[in-house]
C-alpha cells in the first residue's frame, strides 16, 4: 500500500539528526577510506553513488564514455528518492547523488556540509513531469483534488512543490491545499496504480510517461513544464565540501565529466543515445528491463554543461517559504559552485571504454 502522506519536521530537528548521523557515520571505515589530497595523500579515484533500477544516470554515462578518465565509480545500491540520494551523500555513504533543488536548499538550509556542483535533470517540451488521470476521470481541475489521492515518488520533492504551486495559482487556499492526499508510490509501480484505482492521479515521467500514453487511457491534468513555465533546470547533484576540499582535482573531472555527459546526450542522435544506455545496463547486470529506455526523448537539462545560476534555485522560494523551509531571503553562495564544471566547448567528443 502507499504510504500516507507526513509533515515534516522543522529544520532544527533535521539538522539534529543529521549532526548525530554524521558524529555516526565518521567513526566508521567509510570516512577514513576517504581521505584525499588537502592533507598530502592522493586524491580518491573511486566514487560511490547510488543507480536507478532500469535507468542510466549521466554519471554511469560519463563514465562509459571515458569522460571520468582514472577516476571509478562504486555502485554502492538503487534509489527512487531525490532527498534519500542527497541524505546519503551528507551522511557519508555515498559521494555523489541528486535531488530536486528544493530537497537541495532544506538540506544545506538544516546544516549538512555540501553543495550543489550540477544541474542534473531539467525540464522541457520533450523532457517533462505530467499528474496524469484516467480518460474517464471526473477529475477536471484543481479544485476537482481535494479529497483525492495523487501518487509522487517520494515526498518534500520536485513533485510536491509542483503539485502545490499548481493548487496555489489555482485559487486553493492553504487548507483546502492540506486536503489533497499524496501518497508515496514508485515510480515504475504509478502506471499501474492509477489504472487499479489505487491513486486518483499518478505522477509520470519521461519514458514512464510514455508508456502510458503508448498504452493509452491516460490524460493529462496538468504538466511541470504548464505550471512553472520552460524549459527550467529542476534538480542538482551534490558533492561533499569535505570531499570537494580533500579532492579537488577528482571533483573536477567528476563534474566536468558529467558536463561532457550532458552535451553528448544533447548532441548524439536520439537511437545512439538509447543504443548505449541499452549497453551500460547490460554491463552492469543487475537483471533489469531495458523496455522503457525506447521512449527517452532528451537529457532535459535546460543550461549549457548543467551549469548552475541563482535562478536555478530562486525560482523555488515561494513554495519554500509556504512549505515552512527558507525564511527569508535565500543565500545561493552557500547553496551552489561552478568551480568544478571546467567544460567550455558545448559538443565535447567521446571515446568509448568499449
Amino acid at each position: 500500500m502507499p504510504a500516507a502522506r507526513k509533515t515534516a519536521g522543522p529544520a532544527a530537528a533535521v539538522a539534529v539528526a543529521l549532526s548525530l548521523s554524521l558524529v555516526l557515520t565518521g567513526c566508521g571505515g567509510a570516512a577514513t577510506a576517504q581521505s584525499g589530497g588537502s592533507g598530502g595523500g592522493a586524491e580518491v579515484k573511486t566514487i560511490r553513488y547510488q543507480g536507478s533500477p532500469n535507468n542510466v544516470s549521466l554519471v554511469e554515462v560519463a563514465e562509459d564514455l571515458g569522460f571520468l578518465g582514472d577516476v571509478k565509480l562504486e555502485w554502492v545500491s538503487n534509489t527512487t528518492s531525490g532527498p534519500q540520494s542527497i541524505q546519503s551523500v551528507a551522511t557519508d555513504q555515498t559521494d555523489i547523488g541528486g535531488a530536486f533543488t528544493g530537497a537541495v536548499i532544506k538540506l544545506i538550509e538544516a546544516g549538512a556540509p555540501v553543495q550543489a556542483v550540477i544541474n542534473y535533470y531539467g525540464e522541457d517540451k520533450e523532457t517533462f513531469t505530467g499528474y496524469y488521470v484516467e480518460e474517464g476521470s471526473p477529475i477536471r481541475t484543481a479544485r476537482d483534488l481535494i479529497g483525492k489521492k495523487v501518487a509522487v515518488n517520494t515526498l518534500g520533492a520536485h513533485h510536491e512543490a509542483i503539485i502545490n504551486t499548481h493548487l496555489k495559482n489555482s485559487g486553493l487556499t492553504p487548507e483546502e491545499i492540506k486536503q489533497v492526499q499524496l501518497v508515496v508510490v514508485p515510480p515504475n509501480e504509478t502506471e499501474v496504480a492509477l489504472r487499479k484505482k489505487q491513486v486518483d492521479v499518478g505522477t509520470l515521467g519521461g519514458v514512464l510517461q510514455d508508456r502510458a500514453l503508448a498504452e493509452g487511457g491516460v490524460r493529462a491534468l496538468f504538466t511541470d513544464v504548464g505550471v512553472i513555465g520552460g524549459p527550467f533546470d529542476a534538480g542538482q547533484y551534490v558533492l561533499r565540501k569535505d570531499f570537494l576540499a580533500k579532492n579537488p582535482e577528482t571533483s573536477r573531472t567528476v563534474v566536468t565529466g558529467i558536463a561532457k555527459a550532458i552535451e553528448w546526450e544533447r548532441t548524439t542522435p536520439r537511437e545512439q543515445v538509447i543504443a548505449k544506455f541499452e549497453e551500460i545496463i547490460a554491463k552492469r547486470g543487475r537483471n533489469e528491463s531495458t523496455e522503457t529506455l525506447k521512449y527517452w526523448k532528451s537529457v532535459g537539462v535546460a543550461s549549457p554543461g548543467g551549469r548552475l545560476q541563482d535562478q536555478d534555485f530562486t525560482r523555488w522560494a515561494d513554495y519554500l517559504t509556504s512549505a515552512g523551509i527558507i525564511t527569508g531571503d535565500l543565500d545561493t553562495e552557500k547553496l551552489y559552485t561552478n568551480e568544478f564544471n571546467l567544460l567550455e566547448t558545448p559538443a565535447p567528443s567521446a571515446t568509448s571504454k568499449g
